[in-house]
This record gives C-alpha cells, structure tokens and sequence, in this order.
C-alpha cells in the first residue's frame, strides 16, 4: 500500500507591506553580507513580529530559498512548536523586565554547536524590556557570537535600548503603513473597504493595530471613553468618571487619551478635520477646543505620555489613580 505523502505547512510569511524589505534582507543573505544582529523598530501593530517569525524560519529552513519551505524536518519542528537551535527571549509572565538570567542563558546557547547544523537563532522581544544587568550580559554574545548564529531584537521604543546594543545591531526602522499598501489585507480582514479605512485611520497607518481596535472588546472600550469625553464637556464628576473605566485597560485608555490629545491640538491649530486619526469625533474637539488653550492641551499630552511611559516600566503600580489624575487635568481644561 503507498503511504499517503505529510500535508505541506503553512509557514510564516512577510505581511504584503513588508514585501520590499523582506527581499532586501534576502539579498543581503545571497550576497553573503547578512548581519548577525538585526534590530527591527517601531510601533506596535506595525507588525515586527511576523516579518520575525518569517525571517526565522527561512534562517532555519534546511533549503536556501526566499521563504521557508514548509517541508524540511527543520521546518515541521519549528510548526509543531520546538526547535533545538531557536532561543526566544522575552519577559517572564505577569514581569515587566527582562532579566539578567534568561540573557545567560543566551551566552550558553550561542556556545554550542547548531543540531540541525545550520543557524542557531535567538528572538529577544521587546528588546527594550532588558534591564542593564542583562543588556550588559547580552553584550558578549553581540560581540562574538560565533559563526551562524542570528540575533533578532525587536523594539517598539528603540530609545529604551542601552546605545552599545544599538550600535551592535543593524538597525531596520518599520514606519507606519500607507492604506494603497494594506488596502486589501485590511479589506478581506475586516469585510469592507469603509471599515477598513475608519479603523486603519484611527490606528494611525498600523494595519495590525487596527484589527486589535476593531475587535468588539476594544470598540465597547472606545466608546465608553467617548462617552466619558462627551460626560466630561458637560461637567460630569472625573472621579466618578474614572471610576466607570476599567483600570485593567489603563494603558489602552491612555493611548486614546494621547491620540485624542493629539487630535485636538491639531484641530486647534489648524480647524479643520482633514488629517485627524479620529474624524467621527470633530463635534467633541470643537468643545474642548473653545475652552482651553493649545498650549494647555500640549501639557496634557506631555503628562499623558509620562504617564503611559511610568506604567510602562512599572514605575507606578497604581492605575486607578493614573485615571483619575489624568482625566481631573483634562476636566479642569474642560472647564476652564
């Protein structure tokens, strides 16, 4: 009897946005002038991740092609999960930080020999969540990391990261995304093209982002801080305000404080909507913006992002008081 031939796998694949880079890093391989540390930046939802996870399986695949091939014995680990020569970095669950051990780790790993006798490939995300200790530790392998051996850190806050990590890396900056180049992506993902522009729109060009903002959970949260906004013009309690709002959610409310906030001091100088991420809430800016002035609203964005920045690092292990000093300054704006 003829045994029935494995089912070829799916594997991962540079986001279409992504397709002129990707092939500038396979000709940097074919010209044999491929780096051994990559450090791939920007913001979240741009997707880092997945032009990664591309990059690693095509680094481990055992054919030399553009994409992985999906068949190798290489490959069919790298699906089911495990892979010997694969080392991901990042930090521990419920941490903010990466530590100085897993990095150890990283100097053990890079000292061994391949098993699959081809490259051994070690993912360190967010990169910026390294802790000096470990930043420092890390330095010895980015220095001499042996023959075949690929460092893939990613960033969404390269600034964050110590200047001799940096330097040790080839830097590869992905920008946001024109909505020509994710039009269709964003079309079939989200079943229409107006959809697919709103959300795009209010992610600010990050095709990734505006899926996770479509999604039904973060729309309830959008608009509940709209609601709250429209509460606050009218003169409602913030404190009260902010008791309604989920404290589990500060970070995701504080960035669309920050993008409101960047809004509305556009809409203030120049008055009109044409380049605002959140068109739908021109009524709302028109209000805020009779009642204080640009330069005060330039201060609430500074303290919005400290803020964001603070809980970030786990600097202030209180959210519900984040809120509520947050939306007490935009209220008295509001009011004054």
């Amino acid at each position: 009897m003829a045994l029935t031939p494995s089912p070829r796998l799916s594997p991962p694949t540079p986001l279409p946005w992504h397709s002129e880079l990707w092939d500038q890093l396979w000709r940097l391989e074919q010209s044999g002038r491929f780096p051994h540390a990559l450090l791939f930046s920007g913001p979240h939802g741009v997707g880092k991740q997945k032009l990664a996870e591309a990059l690693v399986a095509r680094t481990l695949c055992a054919e030399n092609s553009a994409m992985a091939c999906g068949e190798c014995h290489s490959c069919r680990m790298l699906a089911a999960g495990y892979h010997p020569d694969l080392l991901r970095i990042s930090p521990e669950e419920g941490k903010r930080q990466i530590r100085i051990d897993p990095v150890r780790e990283v100097n053990r790993f890079v000292s061994q020999t391949a098993q699959q006798s081809g490259y051994r490939v070690i993912v360190i995300s967010p990169a910026e969540a390294m802790n000096v200790a470990a930043s420092n530790a890390l330095l010895k392998s980015l220095e001499e990391p042996g023959t075949q051996t690929l460092f893939l850190l990613l960033s969404d806050v390269p600034s964050r990261l110590l200047p001799t990590i940096r330097s040790r890396c080839q830097q590869w900056s992905l920008p946001s995304v024109a909505f020509a180049d994710c039009r269709g992506w964003l079309v079939e993902a989200l079943q229409g093209e107006d959809e697919a522009r709103f959300w795009w729109q209010v992610a600010g060009g990050l095709p990734l982002l505006a899926l996770e903002l479509a999604a039904p959970e973060q729309r309830a949260l959008r608009q509940q801080l709209h609601d709250c906004f429209e509460q606050l013009v009218r003169g409602a309690e913030p404190v009260s305000e902010a008791a309604r709002l989920d404290r589990q959610a500060v970070d995701a409310i504080l960035w669309y404080g920050i993008a409101w906030l960047e809004d509305l001091i556009g809409f203030g100088l120049a008055g009109d909507g044409r380049t605002l991420k959140n068109p739908d809430l021109v009524p709302l800016y028109r209000q805020a913006v009779k009642n204080a002035r640009v330069q005060d609203w330039f201060r609430l964005l500074d303290y919005a992002r400290e803020q964001r920045r603070l809980l970030a690092v786990g600097a202030n292990p209180n959210p519900q008081l984040v809120l509520e000093a947050w939306l007490v300054r935009w209220s008295a704006l509001l009011r004054s």
